[in-house]
């Protein structure tokens, strides 16, 4: 991954192209990504390797549908923490079972953290028991997600 200080470098729209299949599908195969972004499967590549190089593109993974996965549970939990303790804080929740995105956000609270869990019984544990024990946060609120769209999913997703 290249340092956070190198500047971003510029996408046209056949590297906008490219990305936006590949959210949509990140198993297409290079030869079908050049078919549907008009390029040679030789520069499909070469651009793919390139956002690959420049930090655009992070990875890969598949999109989990957690209530099929076992996980019928999920909540957005808002925290304060102490001043400067965000690098510590981060470790932490990034240990906790279920935690799937961590965010250090500006106003009423501090960190946004989605988690995805078995139960209301597991969601009740992981708040109570292990977030608040985490001497670095002052308090938490969680919101229940009762319901979530995924933008990002293609066709059958």
């Amino acid at each position: 991954m290249p340092p956070a200080s190198l500047p971003a470098r510029p996408l046209d729209a056949i590297d906008r192209d490219i990305l936006r299949l590949l959210q949509t599908d990140g198993r297409a195969s290079v030869r079908s990504v050049a078919e549907r972004v008009h390029v040679s499967r030789a520069n499909a590549y070469a651009r793919i390797n390139r956002l690959i190089d420049d930090g655009v593109i992070r990875g890969f993974s598949a999109r989990v549908n957690h209530e099929r996965a076992g996980h019928g549970a999920s909540a957005y939990i808002t925290l304060k923490i102490v001043q400067n303790s965000w690098r510590t804080v981060r470790e932490q929740l990034g240990a906790l079972p279920g935690a799937t995105h961590i965010a250090l956000v500006s106003g009423d609270f501090d960190v946004l953290l989605l988690v995805h869990t078995p139960d209301n019984r597991t969601l009740r544990e992981l708040v109570l028991t292990r977030l608040q024990s985490i001497p670095e946060v002052l308090s938490t609120r969680t919101l229940l997600v009762f319901e979530e769209t995924d933008l990002n999913a293609g066709p059958g997703a």
